[in-house]
């Protein structure tokens, strides 16, 4: 488990996240918070969450069922105990995106988003990975269910979330993406609760969303 001065970090980073409305946090709040777990993302970024609700959830991540319960039990803050709990720690994620043709894919990532390609496998390509600074995309070939495209465009179903490090980086791209013709599902918008996106929809009607982690205009 993290020093104590670490968790408490966490907990402050939880409560900016979820006020600069960043959707990913909404998950974790739901996952790891009883009374929020009949919410949707919307009004789970809409709730007017507490430090101490965020250091709740930091508690309750580490094996603990309050954050009292955590100072109290904390290495930190009593030498020569043992940790409650060691979790791995993530360090990425690579969503899958089906795709019908994998080459094609790639050419659409690499000229019209901005992507490279970071390797393709198969003869032909039947796997690849498309890869922009830190967002990496991983592109499987198969063929697409029957009527799976339009559900996809009417539930606004994302198949992958790409975030940004702040509110002008996702305008400039988006300003970027609008000079390449590429096709969106959703444009530039403020939404409700704050935050600020885009969603591409590619050939093959995956919907991408790409977001801002902080607030600002």
């Amino acid at each position: 488990m993290s020093s104590l001065e670490n968790l408490r970090k966490q907990a402050k980073r939880i409560l900016r996240w979820h006020r600069s409305g960043h959707v990913p946090v909404a998950a974790a709040l739901r996952a790891g918070l009883p009374k929020l777990r009949a919410l949707d993302d919307r009004a789970i970024l809409a709730y007017p969450l507490r430090l101490a609700d965020a250091q709740e959830l930091v508690a309750r991540d580490n094996g603990f069922s309050s954050w009292r319960a955590l100072v109290e039990g904390c290495p930190a803050m009593n030498p020569g105990s043992k940790p409650l709990s060691d979790r791995p720690t993530l360090i990425g994620a690579e969503p899958q995106l089906l795709v019908q043709d994998v080459t094609a894919a790639c050419t659409y990532y690499v000229e019209r988003l901005g992507f490279s390609v970071a390797f393709t496998w198969g003869d032909p390509p039947f796997y690849a990975q498309v890869v922009r600074d830190a967002a990496r995309l991983n592109l499987r070939g198969a063929a697409p269910l029957p009527g799976e495209a339009e559900r996809r465009a009417a539930e606004q179903l994302l198949s992958a979330v790409v975030t940004l490090a702040s509110a002008d980086d996702l305008k400039r791209l988006f300003l970027e993406f609008q000079a390449s013709d590429v096709a969106f599902a959703l444009t530039l918008t403020t939404q409700p609760w704050g935050a600020r996106n885009f969603i591409v929809r590619d050939p093959d009607g995956n919907l991408v969303l790409f977001a801002s982690s902080g607030a600002g205009t």
